[in-house]
């Protein structure tokens, strides 16, 4: 008694179409759903039709659909994700500029510059020291995002420039409101200024 053939195993005959083969397959999957030699044997099969098919279209036998022949080309593109608006209207510079720190990264350089602030607080007469330190632990911060450090001891300027600026004005302020009394510079307040200043730009650029 012959082996029975691919066909048989799928039960079609030899010139069902593609559907029916898929069908048949798909059918007796179902059939023998748990049966792992049994769908192995069916996919054999399948594959084994495939095969005969496509070596019948090079012989110039029967002509195959594209779907067996290239059944990539079925396969429908990947949407692309809609970009955000914020992203459309980003400039590049800016882009290129601002960092996305993960949390770690965010407190433990929030950690270094409370720190300061606090001691700061605690001891008076060193601002030149605690703004110096300040100063340091910017360039570190951001020469290992980059690896570039006349890039980040620039940016490290420019943070405390910032924030005297806005430490002098916010006195300024304060003092025509009357609310504080004409201190020496910097006060505590504009500390807290300068170096809250300092870690944005320490944390948030690159």
């Amino acid at each position: 008694m012959s082996e029975p053939t691919p066909y048989d195993k799928l039960g079609v005959n030899d010139d069902a179409s593609f559907e029916e083969v898929r069908d048949a397959r798909d059918r007796l999957l179902r059939e023998y759903e748990g049966d792992e030699s049994q769908q192995e044997a069916i996919e054999v099969a399948y594959d084994a039709i495939l095969m005969d098919r496509l070596r019948a279209r090079k012989e110039g036998k029967i002509a195959v659909p594209d779907r067996i022949r290239y059944p990539e080309r079925l396969a429908a593109p990947a949407p692309t994700a809609p970009q955000s608006n914020n992203q459309r209207r980003t400039p590049s510079w800016l882009t290129k500029v601002l960092d996305d720190p993960n949390q770690k990264d965010i407190y433990t350089s929030l950690g270094i510059y409370a720190g300061l602030g606090a001691i700061s607080f605690l001891v008076s007469g060193a601002a030149t020291t605690w703004l110096s330190i300040g100063l340091v632990v910017s360039v570190y911060w951001l020469t290992r995002k980059e690896n570039r450090f006349g890039r980040a001891l620039l940016f490290s300027l420019s943070g405390i420039t910032i924030g005297v600026i806005l430490a002098t004005l916010t006195n300024q302020v304060l003092v025509l409101s009357r609310l504080v009394g004409t201190v020496a510079f910097p006060s505590p307040i504009q500390m807290l200024i300068i170096l809250l200043v300092m870690w944005l730009h320490a944390c948030f650029l690159r």
